[in-house]
């Protein structure tokens, strides 16, 4: 998508402060930090909610949770615990509209959720 910010930062025609990168998945740092870790993990292709995903498109998400967990081990938050977050459309609290993981920790997480 020629408009998409996170298409941008995937392609590197945006800079963004990468912590993580393979052949399907981009880790990132949040403009925006919720919590003292706070990484963005996008696929490299465009898909705009997690409604959009196709079957074909589940060995991706899987990656975007192993690059999670590869990120939080070496940002040390692993072993003290972290939460990943997808939203979906707008009153799920999704953006940016090409599907995105949440990578939070460096503290306690409290339950519920705003």
């Amino acid at each position: 998508m020629d408009d998409c910010i996170f298409c941008k930062i995937a392609s590197g025609d945006i800079p963004a402060d990468i912590v993580y990168q393979d052949e399907q998945v981009v880790g990132f740092r949040d403009l925006n930090p919720q919590a003292p870790t706070h990484v963005l993990v996008i696929p490299k292709k465009h898909i705009a909610t997690l409604n959009d995903l196709l079957p074909e498109d589940e060995e991706i998400v899987g990656r975007m949770v192993g690059a999670a967990r590869e990120i939080a081990m070496r940002e040390g938050i692993a072993d003290a615990g972290y939460r990943t977050v997808f939203n979906c459309n707008e009153q799920g609290g999704q953006t940016v509209f090409h599907i995105h993981l949440h990578l939070l920790g460096g503290r306690p997480m409290t339950w519920p959720p705003g």
